[in-house]
């Protein structure tokens, strides 16, 4: 699994913070914007900036319109077809996934969860229905001349895709509490603190409350 953060607001926490003074004040956007004074990005300290402090208290009080206005993308590599299917089902949120329409199947991975790799026997079965798998996708599309939108219906849940996803934040902070939970899946636990951790560096008020209980 590869995740990299690929765009976000230039000092989200502070565009959050605008967002929210123009409902209190006659100022608009860019004025409070132009105003602000900013701590440095990488060490900013609610305790010691009043604007962030504002923020966070809001942010505790379950003010969640004004983190709409902050949106994340994110480019997700490598996760199976089993977690993208469980991400997919946050609908407020942009996706685009690679088609397995267009991209030869045996070209994907596949994805093993921990409890089969941990065991022998479990790992032997596993690889060997994969690699049976791969055979007849090949067959199909070379041989029969299959189309690959139909050969693909052999897939299983554990091939591998890669999907850009762009949330804003108050769906992000839905979907890691959501998803870091233990009774969440692993491999959709694994993106989501993953994710939360690169959120971290950038908005660090914005995502600071979220707790991950191991």
């Amino acid at each position: 699994m590869k995740v990299t953060l690929v765009d976000y607001p230039r000092h989200a926490d502070y565009k959050a913070y605008c967002a929210a003074r123009v409902c209190y004040s006659e100022k608009g956007f860019e004025d409070i914007w132009d105003e602000t004074i900013m701590s440095n990005p990488e060490q900013e300290n609610p305790d010691e900036d009043k604007a962030l402090a504002l923020l966070k208290s809001l942010v505790d009080k379950g003010h969640g319109s004004i983190l709409e206005h902050c949106c994340f993308t994110f480019s997700i590599e490598g996760i199976s077809r089993a977690c993208s299917h469980q991400l997919v089902r946050h609908r407020i949120a942009s996706y685009s996934q690679q088609s397995q329409r267009y991209v030869r199947g045996e070209k994907f991975g596949a994805v093993v969860p921990p409890s089969i790799e941990n065991d022998d026997g479990a790992y032997h079965h596993y690889g060997d229905i994969l690699d049976k798998i791969s055979e007849a996708y090949v067959l199909l599309v070379d041989k029969y001349k299959i189309p690959k939108e139909d050969a693909r219906y052999l897939l299983p849940n554990a091939t591998t895709t890669n999907i850009v996803v762009t949330m804003n934040a108050r769906e992000l902070l839905h979907f890691i509490e959501l998803r870091s939970s233990k009774r969440a899946q692993w491999e959709i636990r694994q993106l989501a603190q993953e994710m939360l951790s690169q959120l971290l560096k950038v908005a660090p008020v914005i995502f600071g409350n979220v707790e991950i209980k191991d």
